[in-house]
């Protein structure tokens, strides 16, 4: 199975409407999205093209492949219009014989784990910077933001097939990958 992963759209109608293109392109089988889909935060500017009505329309057209987790600007009014479940604030994921703990990142994240077995992997957005990073008992990693990148990243996602993870900007550019 391959899963496109993507984080902190924000509201952009416009990076919305590419990551769309690049679920396509990708020929993903699901969409793993790791929060905050339809507003801006109080921190951010207004992302480009922020409309965060055609970016309910994008996602639910894409309802039944999507598998979401609940970001800090995600809210039960945003559920109301949202076809796909967005609250919960963890899914866990089985790859190999690791596990993958996904999550926004506002709440666990590197300073404050949740108790993970050697090799587990936490997969995070939150920060809208694109990460790797092995530490001694897990792995961190986080696809970035789609439409705020921040600390002169890219706008992107992140892919998962046969136990490969790669990082690609919004043209499909290859980033970073790291297999396991």
């Amino acid at each position: 199975m391959k899963w496109l992963i993507a984080s902190d759209i924000h509201g952009s109608a416009v990076y919305c409407d590419r990551l769309s293109e690049a679920y396509k392109r990708e020929q993903a089988d699901r969409l793993l999205l790791l929060g905050d889909l339809l507003y801006h935060g109080p921190r951010n500017d207004l992302p480009e093209g922020y409309d965060p009505k055609k970016v309910i329309s994008l996602l639910n057209s894409m309802k039944d492949r999507i598998l979401c987790v609940r970001g800090n600007c995600d809210t039960e009014v945003d559920q109301m219009v949202l076809d796909f479940p967005i609250m919960a604030e963890y899914a866990l994921l089985p790859v190999g014989n690791r596990l993958i703990f996904v999550t926004h990142g506002h709440h666990f994240h590197e300073q404050n784990l949740l108790p993970l077995c050697e090799g587990d992997i936490l997969l995070a957005g939150h920060t809208h910077v694109p990460k790797c990073e092995e530490h001694e008992s897990y792995i961190y990693m986080n696809p970035g933001s789609v439409s705020i990148p921040k600390e002169e990243s890219w706008r992107g996602y992140m892919t998962l097939e046969d136990e490969i993870f790669i990082w690609k900007n919004l043209e499909g550019e290859v980033q970073m990958t790291y297999c396991l």
